[in-house]
């Protein structure tokens, strides 16, 4: 008897150790919360220190508590922000003001706005925003002027502004001083910035990815995974910038996120899906899952610790397009901005 359970045993491992990258994903709404409140919404970002989530909202940042779903504070006074990055190891917070071409600087333990710096004459509205923690500087991208504004996050002196081919769209780090950029074009294009010297290094075409949006990055295989419009996930190597492999996700992608833990790649559509990809190998991947979301949610933040997606979105009254245009006017439900958490089985 003990010969035959030791067998099995080990055949139920073995099975366990081959089953499809689809049979673990299954993602699913965990909780769905009423957040509410006015105006549009863009990046979310996620502080695994503080156990909390910062939604840009027009002209404030919402902090809220993943776990009751309620909002705990507002960064208040930011017209049109759009991305909010965190540098831990100095205690700051960031946001993107594109509408007044400035960078908040907050405190992370108090929420308190510290400094507001403001960018170059020419550098125009602030998109993305990205803290590299190798040379320790701020990166916003700049999608009124198509360039990016280093800046120095220690002391909040702005080191120059980068030329750009393009719209920059989301922005990834490698942790060790290269930072990699989308540009949204109809023939996609990734570039990449040598964050202590804030200049470009390499320019490099996004076969089969039309206008990038999400990125998101594998620092130990050193692939990056850029969001298209044409429905694809492109993974690049980040080291050649050659498109290794391009792999199907739902429509209307925004953003990408990448759990190095459990290997999985994700892609939050408009369309109402979060697809789940499995790395299956550096340049093998597998699509394990389109998980059911809502329509809108396609921007997502990732909690690494737990494994959860965050993706945000609200209900819409739809109208008949107006004259001269093609698509319905959307108006949102008042009160009906909600909070997604998506996770696992």
């Amino acid at each position: 008897m003990r010969k035959q359970f030791v067998s099995g045993l080990v055949l139920a491992v073995a099975l366990v150790m081959f089953l499809p990258a689809t049979s673990q994903a299954q993602y699913q709404l965990k909780q769905k919360f009423t957040i509410g409140g006015d105006g549009g919404w863009d990046y979310l970002t996620y502080d695994p220190v503080g156990k909390r989530l910062f939604v840009s909202r027009a002209t404030r940042v919402q902090v809220i508590d993943t776990e009751k779903g309620t909002v705990i504070a507002e960064i208040a006074n930011t017209p049109g922000v759009h991305g909010i990055a965190l540098a831990q190891e100095l205690g700051k917070g960031f946001t993107s003001n594109g509408r007044e071409n400035t960078v908040t600087v907050f405190d992370l333990k108090t929420l308190a706005e510290t400094a507001r710096i403001k960018l170059p004459d020419g550098d125009k509205n602030p998109d993305a925003i990205l803290y590299d923690p190798a040379s320790k500087r701020v990166f916003t991208f700049n999608g009124g002027s198509s360039n990016a504004t280093a800046i120095d996050a220690t002391n909040g002196t702005v080191v120059g502004s980068i030329k750009l081919h393009g719209k920059p769209e989301f922005a990834a780090a490698d942790g060790k001083g290269m930072v990699y950029v989308n540009i949204e074009s109809e023939i996609g294009e990734i570039q990449t910035i040598d964050a202590k010297k804030a200049v470009v290094v390499n320019s490099w075409t996004l076969t089969g990815c039309a206008e990038p949006s999400g990125l998101a990055m594998d620092p130990k295989s050193r692939r990056l995974f850029s969001g298209c419009h044409n429905k694809v996930v492109a993974v690049t190597d980040a080291d050649t910038g050659k498109v290794v492999t391009t792999v199907a996700i739902g429509d209307g992608v925004d953003a990408n996120g990448f759990d190095p833990e459990t290997k999985m790649a994700f892609s939050s559509n408009g369309d109402g899906t979060l697809t789940v990809i499995h790395e299956d190998s550096s340049d093998k991947y597998t699509v394990a899952q389109n998980a059911a979301t809502q329509r809108g949610a396609r921007t997502m933040a990732l909690n690494t610790h737990n494994h959860d997606v965050y993706l945000v979105t609200a209900e819409f009254d739809e109208q008949p397009p107006a004259a001269g245009q093609t698509r319905p006017r959307r108006t949102m439900k008042p009160g009906s901005f909600t909070l997604l958490v998506m996770g696992k089985k």
